[in-house]
């Protein structure tokens, strides 16, 4: 698995040498001369990077048009196409729309899965790959992965109060039980949007699908002062990364966060 932490643009050069690869929010890019610099020098350095849509951070997809200035403008090796949260339809319409445009060279288009409940999220997996995508992404935190979690009994710390932990195990789920029954192929490429909690990566033992995840959490975390336990987390902050306003004092502590987060990552 290659991981990228995303990182308040103050501390993205501290992080740059500690990742696998960059993950760009392209609604940043209009924002912030600073962070287009820093994605303008991964280029020169010829780093891999991953184009986010920013629905995470809006709310919505960003403006079709600004990312289409921005694909073409960094041609990123992969793409996060316009999803629609818990829209399996809006989604699929959006996909397909996506799937037929003309990209930069060598950059791959991901589509995302999305659905109010597991039946359509399976459904609309199912029709991403028929629509020909090479490369679809898991988001960590639908509403139903709370209920599918909860399946998962035998972990110390899952709960019905638990959300954080129950929505872990709801995604683990989920993409195990399409691996089982084939859905999802060891030849297949998955890529893991964010994460609630870092010992989550340890239960994809086995499944070489996992190609690429993209989350701030150790690093969010350590600038909050949080430390990673030897077991991971048992909650996490909802502060998103470009609305972080954390502390230098606790650099050593994000440092040491994203040193634990690759302990987590199956051998």
């Amino acid at each position: 698995m290659k991981v990228s932490h995303e990182a308040p643009i103050p501390y993205m050069r501290q992080v740059r040498g500690l990742i696998d690869y960059d993950y760009c929010l392209p609604h940043l890019l209009d924002e912030s001369e600073e962070y287009k610099q820093y994605f303008l020098e991964s280029k020169e350095m010829q780093r891999y990077i991953i184009m986010d849509n920013s629905l995470h951070e809006l709310g919505e997809p960003y403006d079709s048009e600004r990312l289409a200035h921005w694909l073409y403008y960094f041609k990123p090796d992969e793409f996060i196409v316009p999803d629609y949260w818990q829209d399996k339809t809006a989604t699929l319409v959006s996909a397909k729309e996506w799937i037929n445009k003309t990209y930069p060279e060598n950059t791959t288009p991901v589509a995302v899965v999305q659905g109010k409940n597991k039946s359509e999220a399976r459904e609309c997996f199912r029709i991403l790959k028929y629509q020909g995508y090479e490369k679809i992404a898991f988001s960590y935190g639908a509403d139903w992965y709370n209920e599918e979690g909860l399946k998962t009994s035998h972990y110390r710390h899952n709960s019905p109060e638990n959300i954080t932990v129950n929505k872990a195990h709801g995604r683990f789920n989920f993409i195990k039980e399409l691996y089982e029954d084939n859905t999802i192929s060891k030849t297949d490429r998955i890529h893991l949007l964010g994460c609630n909690i870092p010992q989550e990566f340890s239960w994809y033992k086995g499944m070489p699908f996992i190609k690429t995840i993209d989350t701030s959490n150790p690093v969010i975390h350590g600038l909050a002062g949080i430390k990673y336990e030897p077991w991971g987390l048992d909650a996490k902050i909802s502060t998103k990364v470009d609305k972080f306003k954390g502390e230098a004092e606790h650099w050593e502590t994000a440092v040491y966060n994203i040193q634990a987060f690759k302990t987590f990552l199956p051998k």
